[in-house]
């Protein structure tokens, strides 16, 4: 589940950053399959985080927009301060252990 998270937050953060990347360079920027991101985005798509859109004028059908929706900016923001929250914590065992 931990990691289900994590893959979820790192592409919401990468589409947040790069809504034109493809499947292939998200994938590659977050050293994960392709498939991996597929299945990522349709699952992000399926709760209402995330809208897909193709380019309509773009002769290469293929190329996808991904817009982040307000639930999914709100998911985004939840996933930082618990990612956050988790750092620091471990920050504070590894300060406790060195001491």
């Amino acid at each position: 589940m931990e990691k289900n998270n994590s893959d979820k937050f790192n592409v919401l953060r990468k589409i947040a950053n790069e809504p034109k990347a493809t499947q292939r360079d998200l994938a590659k920027s977050l050293n994960i399959s392709v498939g991996k991101v597929n299945y990522c985005l349709k699952a992000l798509r399926d709760k209402g985080l995330i809208k897909i859109n193709n380019f309509k004028k773009n002769p290469d059908k293929v190329r996808y927009l991904y817009i982040l929706t307000p639930k999914g900016i709100s998911e985004k923001t939840k996933l930082t301060i618990n990612f956050m929250k988790r750092k620091m914590d471990e920050y504070e065992e590894l300060k406790k252990e060195l001491n």
